[in-house]
């Protein structure tokens, strides 16, 4: 559409071939339509992109401020549709709904209202600043949320209302719902009482108390649930909840220490009232069924007099019978922001805080999704984070605050992506800044430039290993000679499970069974294995909380040779480990010689 739109402007003499590319590095930059960056460069006005396009597409142009549009039409689209599409309903004549657009050309809009409606979508064109103040006028007069349920038009009805509470539109903290609202039953169970004092998105004053929860035993199954969920999953020390929907059975897990867990078995009766509940929590679009969201939920629970702030970041993805949702919890509390106690041997943690320390280049964290990078990456910034240092992050998402450190969070969709905030950082006087993760030749090109100008760069990488990274960011279409100039040291690191303190007990292992997974012949025979016998602390596991492998390979000068004249990974790695590296076997040879894990992790984790 962009480049169409823009030919016949400059066609037309509208705009010259100058003004032209000025709004398209705009809105490379920035993100957008081109017909709107040209409005917000003065270059153009509305009326004349308005115009253009109805003769572009031969759709009829509207002026939104002659129209008077009536609440039950306005009622067609919720709030959040009109401001996703950028869209406004104006009229309904039989089974046909005229729709002003700023995009006539979205077909995913049109399909989409049309389904939500079930009427034919007729558009026409408005101008994007006329619909967005539009939007902004009809929808804060109008206080009700369209809640789209199946089968159920009383839940409709008392989900809107804990979706105004959720909110903050509509209904007030605290309100109850009305006694006609009450003693609703869907299916076997029963929605009372839904207000502020059970947990949701809570306000900063607000507060669940765990005994409040179990006197409402009896109440709102579906809120109790949810609630007990999200507070069992604390106490239980789990790091992700599964909620998960089958043809014949709904299953929710948590993920403790790294091992998903199965904890319960909700009737199916309750599915679609669960996972709407979840998002109504997250802010989310229940209507929206079809398409992937995320979200978060802030809450904050009273556990033994002790009141605790909770994070958690929502994903949802439509499955075959229903959305799996997936919620991180982010607990400040587990966030370990001293790298001594990480699991760093010691020379392999000499040699990370002596790289960081140095003011320029690139440190490279890699590791697979839940191996601890971001706990990593933290911590290296909260021991760089003096009142004398800018230090600038781009994270997708930015999971904890850090005092003192500028987080920008990612938003793809407006054009917000790694290279473009890195891009302006630049521009922002840096002294560190951290990039969540280099996923492009065009990060990776930035970011190399940002290190060889004098910046201290931080970023993620998904590799097996320390090595392979170099030859990962080869492939990307990095040149070796910058590769080898810039990155300054590569960690590749792993989580494994301790063995549980309470119920350790020592094991016999063949001295042969030793040998083969690493350790020395001479070695073998003194090295003694433990294991968790199971216990309440570790809820009969053997295990309890997990610890780091690490791989620390410093970028020197006989590796930077290597580099340059292009050799492999297995050539890498084999000088790495002649100098001195400690690989990920070796790291977790060293946590069996202490007695910390088991050798059933070690192996499962690392390879020879």
């Amino acid at each position: 559409m962009s480049a169409k739109l823009g030919e016949i402007l400059v066609r037309e003499n509208l705009v010259t071939s100058q003004q032209l590319r000025e709004a398209l590095e705009y809105q490379r930059t920035n993100g957008g339509r081109l017909g709107s960056n040209l409005i917000k460069l003065g270059i153009i006005s509305d009326d004349v992109i308005t115009a253009v396009l109805s003769r572009q597409y031969g759709v009829p142009s509207i002026n939104l401020e002659l129209f008077q549009i009536e609440e039950e039409t306005i009622k067609l689209i919720s709030h959040e549709v009109a401001l996703k599409y950028t869209v406004l309903p104006i009229s309904k004549v039989g089974a046909t709904l005229t729709l002003a657009m700023a995009d006539p050309t979205n077909v995913f809009a049109m399909d989409d209202i049309k389904f939500m409606t079930g009427l034919n979508v007729e558009p026409v064109i408005a101008s994007e600043s006329s619909l967005q103040i539009a939007i902004t006028k009809y929808y804060s007069s109008s206080k009700a949320i369209e809640v789209v349920m199946n089968g159920n038009d009383d839940f409709s009805k008392i989900a809107a209302k804990l979706a105004r509470n959720g909110n903050g539109n509509g209904a007030k903290a605290g309100e109850r719902l009305s006694e006609s609202d009450l003693n609703v039953s869907l299916d076997k169970f029963t929605f009372e009482a839904a207000t502020s004092e059970e947990l949701e998105v809570v306000e900063e004053n607000e507060e669940i108390d765990l005994a409040s929860l179990a006197q409402a035993s009896e109440d709102a199954p579906v809120v109790r649930l949810v609630n007990v969920l999200l507070v069992d999953s604390l106490r239980r020390g789990a790091s992700d909840i599964h909620v998960e929907p089958y043809e014949k059975d709904f299953r929710i897990r948590f993920r403790i220490d790294g091992v998903l867990y199965d904890v319960m078995h909700p009737p199916m009766k309750m599915r679609d009232a669960l996972l709407s509940r979840l998002k109504i929590m997250s802010k989310l679009d229940i209507s929206e069924k079809r398409l992937p969201q995320d979200g978060r939920i802030k809450i904050k629970v009273k556990i033994d007099n002790r009141s605790r702030e909770l994070d958690f970041r929502v994903s949802t993805l439509p499955t075959l019978f229903g959305e799996k949702i997936v919620l991180r919890l982010l607990d400040k509390d587990k966030l370990m922001l001293d790298m001594t106690k990480l699991g760093f041997e010691q020379q392999s943690l000499e040699l990370f805080q002596r790289n960081i320390s140095k003011p320029y280049g690139m440190v490279l964290v890699t590791g697979p999704t839940g191996s601890g990078k971001t706990n990593t990456l933290y911590s290296a910034l909260q021991a760089l984070n003096t009142s004398e240092t800018n230090i600038m992050t781009a994270e997708d998402p930015v999971e904890f605050n850090l005092p003192g450190i500028n987080q920008v969070q990612m938003k793809e969709q407006i054009g917000l992506n790694f290279a473009t905030a890195l891009r302006s950082f630049l521009r922002q006087d840096p002294n560190i800044v951290l990039v969540g993760e280099i996923r492009d030749f065009e990060t990776a090109e930035i970011a190399i430039k940002a290190a060889l100008t004098g910046h201290l760069v931080l970023s993620t990488l998904h590799t097996n290993d320390a090595p392979s990274t170099i030859s990962r960011m080869v492939n990307m279409g990095i040149e070796p000679f910058l590769v080898a100039t810039s990155v300054n040291i590569i960690q590749a690191q792993r989580l494994i499970r301790r063995v549980c303190k309470d119920c350790k007990e020592e094991v016999h292992v063949p001295v042969e069974g030793l040998i083969e997974i690493g350790f020395s012949a001479e070695e073998a025979p003194e090295i003694k294995s433990y294991k968790g016998r199971g216990c309440q602390t570790c809820n009969g596991t053997g295990y309890k909380g997990r610890v780091g492998l690490y791989e620390v390979m410093e970028v020197t000068d006989e590796l930077r040779e290597l580099i340059i004249i292009g050799a492999s990974a297995i050539e890498l790695r084999k000088k790495a480990i002649d100098l001195g590296m400690i690989t990920l076997r070796q790291s977790g040879l060293y946590k069996l010689r202490e007695g910390i894990t088991t050798i059933e992790e070690v192996v499962k984790e690392t390879v020879l």
